[in-house]
C-alpha cells in the first residue's frame, strides 16, 4: 500500500519537485509509416531524438532532396509575402494549426507556389515594363512643355530662338565675321537628369566645352516614380544649344556620364505641338493598361494573402519532419527506419498512441515498435510547466538547468522569490501599482498574447506577468508591516503611544520629537504592522535600521538552513550515504551551532528584555538598559571570551546580567566546539571512508581471484600483484581529486557562511534605502504643492503632482524594482542554490512543431 502510495506521489508531483524521469527508447518504423507517425509525435512534442548519423555529411543523407524542396517553397513562400507586405495587404491569421500534408501533397503545393511566383514575377516584369514607358512619356511630355516656354519667351523678347542662342554663344566680332561666311547653324539636345546632379552637370559643361555651350534648365514639379525601385524621385527638364559635331559629341558623353535621358525635340513649335498631343494620348492608353495590370496583381495577392500563412506551417512542418528523418538509420534491407529518442517514462503510452495514429493514417499494416534502452549517458532533464510556473522556471535554467532528477528550486521560488523583493520593496502604494500592472497583464493574456510584437522589453514583462504580479502583491503585504504607503503611514487602530508632559506649544516648536517608551508607551502593542506615530518619530531611524537588520538575518539564515536541507532529499534520492554522512550532518550543524544560534539570542532578546517603564516593567535587569548586544555576545562566543569585566576591587562595573539565561557561557563554549569540529569532518572524513571501503573492496577482489586460481605456481599471484598495484596508482589520483573537491567544498562552505549571512544585510540595506527615497521624493515634491492655496495653488498641485507621479513611477517602482529583483536573483542564485543544485543538466528539447513555428515567427519577426 506505502509503495503503491508512493508511486502515484512520484507520478503526480515528482516533475515539479525534481525533474521527469526520462528513458531511452529505440524505435523501429516501416518506412511508409515514418512520415506519419514523425508528424503525430512532432504534434505531440514529447520525444527528443538523437543523431545515429553524427558522421554523415548533411548533404549525403538520405532525405536531403526533400529539404531542398521545402527549402524552395520557403523561398518562394517569402517572395510572396514581401509582395504582399509592399502592397499593405493583411495576410489573414486565423489561428489555425494545419497538420503536416502528406508527402504526395507536396506536388501540389509545389505547382501552386510554381504558378503563383510564375504570374507574379511575369505581372511585375509587365508593370515595370509598362511604368518604364510612361516614365519616359511622362518626362518627353513635360520636356516638350518646358521647351515650348522657353521659346515663347525667346519670341517674347522680339528674337526668333537661333538669333538669341547665337547671341548667347558667340561675340559681336565673331557674328559679323561668321555673317560674312554664311548663316550659323546651332544645334541643340534635351533631356531629363536628377535634380540634384544639376550643379554638377552644369560645372563639367561648361569646363569640358569651355564655355561655347548655352544651358536652360527648368525643375519639374511633381515627383517621378522610378520603375525599379519604386521610389520617387525629383528630376529637372535641360536643353543644351551648342555649334558643330564636336561640340554635340561631346554633350552627349557628359550627358550619358551623368546618367542624363535624351529624348528627340523637334525645332518647329507646330511638330513639337503634334507631338505633344500624341505623348498625351499615349499616357493616357498606358494609364488604362496599367491600372488593369495593377487590379490583377492585387487580385493574385489577395488571393495568396488568405492562405500564406497556413502555407508557411505546412511547409516548415514538412521541412522539420525530413530534417528529423535524416537522423534515422536505415536497416539492412532499406525497409524500415531505426531511432533512439529520449521520452518522459510517464508519457510513452501516450507516445506509443500516437505512432499507432501515424500507422493508420499511413495505410501500413506494420505496427510500429518502441523498445527501452539500458544506457550509462545521462537523460536530459524535463520539468513540467504551464503559464504560472514558466516564468520562475525560466529564473533557474538561465542559472543553469538542474542536473537529471536533482531538486528542482522553482516550487520553493515560487514563493521565497517574491517575498524576499517584497522584503525590500515594502511599500503599500507602489507595490500596489505593480500589482495591479501585472493583473491587467493576467486578465488581458489571450488578447495580449495574439499581439505578437519584437519589442523586446514588453516581451520580458509579459513573460514575467505572474511574478511581476506575485511580487506587487507580497509588496502590498511587507508595505503594510511597515505601514508604508508612499512615504505615509496608515492609521487604522489608532496609535498606542501618548505624548505625556508636553504642551501644544512644544509640539509645535518641534515638530518631530523622540518617542521614549519610558513615558510615552500605552503597553498594548499596535494589533498588525508599525504603529503610525513611528513616522512622526525622530528616533525612526534608529529603530527601523534594528528591526529590519536583525529580520534580514533571519530571514537569510532559515533561507540558507532550508537550502541545506534540500541537500539532504538529493543525498537520500541518489542514495548517498556518504555525503549525508560527511557532508550534510557537519554543515547543518555547523550553521545551526553559530548562526541559527545568533538568531535563537534577537528572539531571547526580544522577548526577555523591554522598555523600562515604571508600571510595566520596573526592574531594570530586564529593561533595554541592561540588554547586551547580540552582535557582541557572538563575537565573544567565538572568541571564547567572557563578556563579564570586574574592576580592581572584585565588583562589577554594572548591576546589569550579561547573560541572557543560566549556563549560558558553558553552551556557547559547546557550540562553537563541535562547529569547529565539523570543519575537519567536512575535509577528512569523507575521502578517509572512501579509503577505507576501497581497500575492503581490493582485499575481497584478491582473495576472491586467489581462490578461484590456487596456488598451483605464482603466475596468478603475480598478476594480481601487478593488477593491485596499477588499480593503487588509480586509486591514488582518485584519492588526491576527492582531497581537492573536499578541500575547495569545505572552505567554499564554511567562509560562504560568514559572506552568505552578510549577504542577506542587502534586505535591510535595500528596505532602508527605497523608504528614505520615497521620503525625500514626497518632501522634496509633492509637500510643496500641498502647502499652496488658491486657485494657483490648484495648477501648482496639478504639475507638482503629475511630476511626483511621473518620477514615483520611473524611479521607484521600475529602477528601484529592478534593483530589488536583480538582488533577489542573486539570494537564490549564489545564497540559497549553493547548498544544494548543482545546475550541471541539459535541457530536454523535444521535437515539437509548436515550438519550431514560435521559434521561424520570431526568427521572421527580428528580420523585418
Amino acid at each position: 500500500m506505502s509503495a503503491a502510495l508512493e508511486s502515484v506521489l512520484e507520478a503526480t508531483m515528482g516533475s515539479l519537485f525534481r525533474s521527469e524521469e526520462m528513458t531511452l527508447c529505440q524505435l523501429f518504423l516501416q518506412s511508409e509509416a515514418a512520415y506519419a507517425c514523425v508528424s503525430e509525435l512532432g504534434e505531440l512534442g514529447l520525444v527528443q531524438f538523437r543523431d545515429l548519423n553524427p558522421d554523415v555529411n548533411a548533404f549525403q543523407r538520405k532525405f536531403v532532396n526533400e529539404v531542398r524542396r521545402c527549402d524552395e517553397m520557403e523561398r518562394k513562400l517569402r517572395y510572396l509575402e514581401k509582395e504582399i507586405k509592399k502592397d499593405g495587404i493583411p495576410m489573414l491569421d486565423t489561428g489555425e494549426n494545419p497538420e503536416a500534408p502528406q508527402p504526395r501533397e507536396m506536388i501540389d503545393l509545389e505547382a501552386t507556389f510554381e504558378k503563383l511566383e510564375n504570374e507574379l514575377r511575369e505581372v511585375n516584369q509587365n508593370a515595370e515594363a509598362l511604368k518604364r514607358n510612361f516614365l519616359e512619356l511622362t518626362e518627353l511630355k513635360h520636356i516638350l512643355r518646358k521647351t515650348q516656354v522657353f521659346f515663347d519667351e525667346q519670341e517674347h523678347a522680339g528674337l526668333n530662338s537661333t538669333e538669341s542662342m547665337t547671341r548667347a554663344l558667340i561675340s559681336d566680332d565673331n557674328i559679323a565675321r561668321q555673317t560674312a561666311l554664311g548663316p550659323v547653324q546651332l544645334g541643340f539636345v534635351a533631356g531629363v537628369i536628377l535634380r540634384e546632379r544639376i550643379p554638377a552637370f552644369e560645372r563639367m559643361l561648361w569646363r569640358a566645352c569651355r564655355g561655347n555651350v548655352f544651358l536652360r534648365q527648368a525643375e519639374i514639379e511633381t515627383p517621378l516614380e522610378d520603375p525599379s525601385t519604386g521610389d520617387q524621385v525629383f528630376k529637372s527638364v535641360f536643353i543644351i544649344f551648342f555649334q558643330g559635331d564636336q561640340l554635340k559629341t561631346r554633350v552627349k558623353k557628359i550627358c550619358e556620364g551623368f546618367r542624363a535621358t535624351l529624348y528627340p525635340c523637334p525645332e518647329a513649335p507646330a511638330d513639337r505641338r503634334e507631338m505633344a498631343m500624341g505623348v498625351m494620348t499615349r499616357i493616357e492608353d498606358l494609364n488604362t493598361v496599367l491600372g488593369q495590370t495593377q487590379d490583377h496583381r492585387h487580385r493574385v495577392l489577395v488571393a495568396a494573402a488568405k492562405n500564406i500563412k497556413n502555407w508557411f506551417i505546412k511547409v516548415r512542418k514538412i521541412k522539420a519532419i525530413y530534417h528529423t528523418l535524416n537522423l534515422f538509420n536505415l536497416d539492412v534491407t532499406q525497409k524500415c527506419l531505426i531511432a533512439e529518442c529520449w521520452v518522459p517514462v510517464l508519457d510513452i503510452e501516450t507516445i506509443q498512441q500516437a505512432l499507432r495514429r501515424g500507422t493508420e493514417r499511413s495505410g501500413s499494416s506494420v505496427p510500429p515498435i518502441l523498445n527501452r534502452m539500458e544506457t550509462f549517458e545521462d537523460p536530459p532533464t524535463y520539468n513540467r510547466t504551464n503559464k504560472f510556473t514558466k516564468g520562475f522556471q525560466a529564473l533557474i535554467d538561465a542559472y543553469g538547468v538542474a542536473s537529471y532528477r536533482e531538486m528542482n528550486p522553482a516550487p520553493y521560488t515560487i514563493i521565497t522569490f517574491p517575498f524576499l523583493f517584497a522584503v525590500m520593496f515594502g511599500d503599500l502604494g507602489h507595490g500596489m501599482l505593480m500589482f495591479a500592472f501585472a493583473a491587467w497583464m493576467v486578465l488581458k493574456e489571450k488578447p495580449l498574447a495574439a499581439q505578437k510584437t519584437d519589442n523586446e522589453i514588453w516581451n520580458i514583462f509579459f513573460g514575467g506577468r505572474y511574478i511581476i504580479f506575485l511580487m506587487g502583491l507580497f509588496s502590498m503585504y511587507t508595505g503594510l508591516i511597515y505601514n508604508d504607503v508612499f512615504s505615509k503611514s496608515l492609521n487604522l487602530f489608532g496609535s498606542h503611544w501618548e505624548i505625556r508632559n508636553l504642551t501644544s506649544k512644544d509640539v509645535l516648536d518641534n515638530g518631530v520629537l523622540p518617542i521614549n517608551p519610558t513615558w510615552d508607551y500605552v503597553g498594548h502593542p499596535y494589533p498588525f504592522g508599525m504603529d503610525p506615530i513611528w513616522q512622526l518619530a525622530e528616533n525612526k531611524i534608529i529603530f527601523l535600521n534594528s528591526y529590519k537588520m536583525k529580520i534580514s538575518i533571519i530571514f537569510g539564515i532559515i533561507h540558507m538552513l532550508f537550502g541545506v536541507v534540500v541537500g539532504l532529499f538529493n543525498h537520500l534520492y541518489f542514495k548517498r550515504r556518504l555525503n549525508i554522512i560527511c557532508e550534510f550532518i557537519p554543515q547543518i550543524l555547523f550553521l545551526i551551532f553559530l548562526f541559527f544560534y545568533m538568531t535563537i539570542l534577537m528572539f531571547i532578546k526580544w522577548i526577555k528584555y523591554a522598555a523600562p517603564h515604571p508600571i510595566n516593567n520596573p526592574d531594570v535587569t530586564t529593561s533595554s538598559f541592561c540588554a547586551p548586544s547580540v552582535l557582541i555576545t557572538f563575537i565573544n562566543m567565538v572568541l571564547f571570551k567572557s563578556p563579564e569585566e570586574k574592576d580592581t576591587e572584585g565588583t562589577k562595573k554594572n548591576p546589569c546580567d550579561p547573560w541572557m539565561y543560566g549556563g549560558q557561557n558553558g553552551l556557547q563554549m559547546l557550540l562553537v566546539l563541535v562547529a569547529l569540529l565539523c570543519i575537519p569532518w567536512m575535509l577528512f572524513a569523507k575521502p578517509f571512508m572512501m579509503m577505507q571501503e576501497r581497500k575492503k573492496k581490493h582485499m575481497q577482489d584478491l582473495n576472491t581471484h586467489n581462490t578461484e586460481n590456487g596456488d598451483l605456481d605464482g603466475s596468478g599471484a603475480v598478476q594480481a600483484q601487478g593488477q593491485v598495484q596499477g588499480g593503487h596508482k588509480e586509486e591514488e589520483e582518485d584519492m588526491a581529486e576527492v582531497m581537492i573537491h573536499q578541500g575547495i567544498h569545505t572552505i567554499e562552505y564554511v567562509l560562504g557562511s560568514v559572506s552568505h549571512t552578510a549577504s542577506y544585510l542587502r534586505l535591510w540595506a535595500l528596505s532602508l534605502a527605497h523608504a528614505q527615497l520615497s521620503e525625500v521624493l514626497w518632501n522634496m515634491v509633492l509637500r510643496n504643492g500641498l502647502t499652496q492655496g488658491g486657485g494657483l495653488g490648484g495648477i501648482i498641485l496639478w504639475a507638482l503632482f503629475a511630476f511626483w507621479a511621473t518620477m514615483t513611477v520611473a524611479i521607484l517602482v521600475l529602477m528601484e524594482g529592478l534593483s530589488a529583483f536583480l538582488h533577489t536573483l542573486r539570494l537564490h542564485w549564489v545564497e540559497f542554490q549553493s547548498k544544494f543544485y548543482l545546475g550541471q543538466g541539459y535541457s530536454f528539447t523535444p521535437f515539437s512543431f509548436e515550438i519550431l513555428l514560435e521559434t521561424a515567427q520570431a526568427t521572421s519577426e527580428a528580420a523585418d
